[in-house]
């Protein structure tokens, strides 16, 4: 069987393509490419001769077949227009199609715009989820974001610059304080990186017309920190704990579970309220004050 390769290629700086990319595509009978035009660019550069075809949104249905008859024969690349194919490209189809056939298909790891945004937004990254472009119907798109708006992790996703105003709009109504961090040009001339929050996100394009293809990097929902009880209402739970037979020690660590109080603060309420400490079942409580 043959082997399907998936050759990420630059998001912008060609001097990224790794010498293995190269090699595979000089060696291979045939590229599939989403724009041929912008591959034979990178072709050039590299004195790489391979024949290519077009694979991309608009003639994947038709395309399909060729290629894998192609595949049948030998070994078969695939190219997007930048990055890693298969990342939000019709790449899933041809590689469900080659698995599905018994051909091998490999990986030859490279750039990817929705990583390396991922990796100097200065956002968490031990978790994280791509979201792709969201939705462009205004229905479609309020779903997507009451969806996310629980979502914890940190959220990437790319969007074209003649709809990037609308997105941070909805961003910004939904999540004004939310971290958010807008990724332009990456590894080009012309490169940017801003963060703040979606509120500022959209005062900096008012200022700033998006050009280029943008990813976003979105915080993800923090859980929501309990609202700290009043002075008074922790004295109240105190003499209500005390008065139903609960010790010192007890009443401090259980108002404190729920009070937002800390569990030593609790205890110095105690003493500044005129509580006394003498009750010999308290002696778990004046231990944990030493």
């Amino acid at each position: 069987m043959s082997t399907l390769y998936l050759v990420a290629t630059p998001i912008g700086n060609l001097e990224d393509m790794s010498l293995r990319a190269i090699r595979v595509l000089r060696e291979i009978p045939l590229i599939a490419a989403e724009d041929t035009r912008t591959t034979r660019v990178l072709l050039d550069r590299y004195q790489i001769q391979t024949r290519m075809t077009s694979y991309h949104e608009h003639n994947k249905a038709t395309k399909l077949k060729e290629i894998l008859a192609a595949l049948d024969a030998g070994d078969v690349a695939l190219v997007s227009d930048a990055g890693t194919p298969g990342i939000s490209d019709p790449g899933y189809e041809l590689v469900v199609a080659a698995i599905a056939r018994g051909h091998t298909v490999t990986a030859i790891p490279g750039p990817c715009a929705a990583i390396s945004a991922l990796v100097v937004s200065g956002l968490p990254t031990d978790a994280f989820v791509f979201e792709g472009f969201p939705p462009r119907k205004a229905a479609a798109l309020a779903r997507w974001i009451e969806r996310i708006g629980h979502e914890p992790r940190t959220i990437v996703l790319y969007e074209a610059p003649h709809r990037l105003t609308h997105t941070v709009e909805a961003l910004a109504k939904a999540f004004p304080t939310r971290r958010l961090v807008l990724a332009c040009e990456l590894t080009k001339m012309f490169e940017s990186v801003w963060r703040g929050t979606c509120a500022g996100a959209l005062d900096h394009l008012r200022t700033h017309p998006p050009r280029g293809e943008y990813v976003l990097v979105l915080e993800g929902s923090q859980p929501e920190q309990p609202e700290s009880w009043p002075k008074t209402r922790v004295l109240e739970e105190l003499k209500r704990q005390l008065a139903a037979g609960a010790t010192r020690r007890d009443a401090a660590r259980m108002i404190a579970e729920q009070s937002g109080w800390n569990k030593r603060d609790v205890i110095a309420l105690l003493h500044t309220s005129g509580c006394s400490l003498e009750d010999s079942n308290d002696e778990d409580l004046r231990r944990t004050e030493d």
